[in-house]
C-alpha cells in the first residue's frame, strides 16, 4: 500500500486532498519494530507522529513502584505520539510493538508545517484528542469503581466491539496474554486468571490459548456493577 493510500484510512488526514495527501506523504518516514521491541518510554522527547501501517502497539504507564498499566492498544490506521507533537512535552506514557508493527512516522517540525498549511487538520486533531479523552474518563471510571469481575467484563466486551467476528460466539480477534491483560485492568495476573476461569465456568466465555470467545454477552454485562 502507497503511503497516500495509508494516509487515506487515517482519521486524522481523513479531510485532506489527493494533492495535500502526497505532499504529506512525501514527509513521512517509515520505522519498523520488532515484537516486544518499546518505541519509547514515558518522559522521553517527543519529536515524532506514528502512524501503524501494520501490527499493533501497547500504550502503557509505569506507578512508582513498577506496577504496569496498559492505557490502550492501537492497530493499523491509528495514530500515536501526537500529545507531544503538540504540545512539546515529554512524552506521556511508553509505547510497545505487541507484533511486528510497521509505522510511517512524521517529525514534529514536518507535522507543524503541515499544520499550518492545511488547517483542516485542526479539525481532525480535536476529535481524535476528544475521543481519546472520552475513552480516558471511561477507562479511569470502570478501574475505580468496578470491581476486578467488573473490570475484566468490561474490557472483554470493549474488545469485542472492537476486535470481535462473530462465530459461534463472539470470537475476539486480539491475542492477550492473562499478563498483558491484567495490565489492563488493574489486577495481578493471579486475579484475572480467577476471573476468567469463573466466567468459563459460568458459561460466558471460552477460551483456547489466548484466544477469548464470548458466548453470553449479557451475562457479562450484569457483572458490570457500579
Amino acid at each position: 500500500m502507497s503511503n497516500v493510500n495509508m494516509l487515506r484510512k487515517v482519521s486524522l488526514f481523513a479531510d485532506l486532498s489527493d494533492r495535500e495527501l502526497e505532499v504529506l506523504a512525501g514527509s513521512l518516514g517509515k520505522r519498523t519494530f520488532a515484537r516486544g521491541m518499546i518505541i519509547f518510554h514515558k518522559g522521553g522527547v517527543g519529536q515524532t507522529l506514528y502512524i501503524i501501517e501494520s501490527g499493533k502497539v501497547r500504550i502503557f504507564v509505569l506507578s512508582e513502584s513498577g506496577q504496569e498499566i496498559t492505557v490502550n492498544i492501537y492497530g493499523p490506521g491509528d495514530v500515536f505520539g501526537e500529545f507531544s507533537l503538540l504540545d512539546g512535552l515529554p512524552r506521556s506514557a511508553g509505547a510497545v510493538a505487541m507484533e511486528k508493527t510497521v509505522t510511517l512516522t512524521l517529525h514534529r517540525d514536518g507535522f507543524l508545517r503541515h499544520l499550518e498549511a492545511y488547517p483542516r487538520i485542526a479539525g481532525s486533531i480535536m476529535k481524535v484528542l476528544t475521543t481519546r479523552l472520552r475513552y480516558t474518563t471511561t477507562h479511569a471510571e470502570t478501574l475505580s469503581f468496578l470491581d476486578v469481575y467488573g473490570r475484566v467484563a468490561a474490557k472483554l466486551l470493549e474488545l469485542a466491539d472492537r476486535y470481535g467476528v462473530q462465530k459461534e460466539g463472539i470470537e475476539i480477534e486480539l491475542r492477550l496474554t492473562q499478563t498483558e491483560l491484567a495490565t489492563w485492568v488493574a489486577a495481578t495476573r493471579e486475579s484475572v486468571n480467577k476471573v476468567l476461569g469463573t466466567f468459563r465456568e459460568q458459561g460466558l466465555i471460552e477460551m483456547e490459548g489466548q484466544r477469548i470467545t464470548i458466548l453470553d454477552r449479557g451475562g457479562l454485562e450484569s457483572r458490570i456493577l457500579y
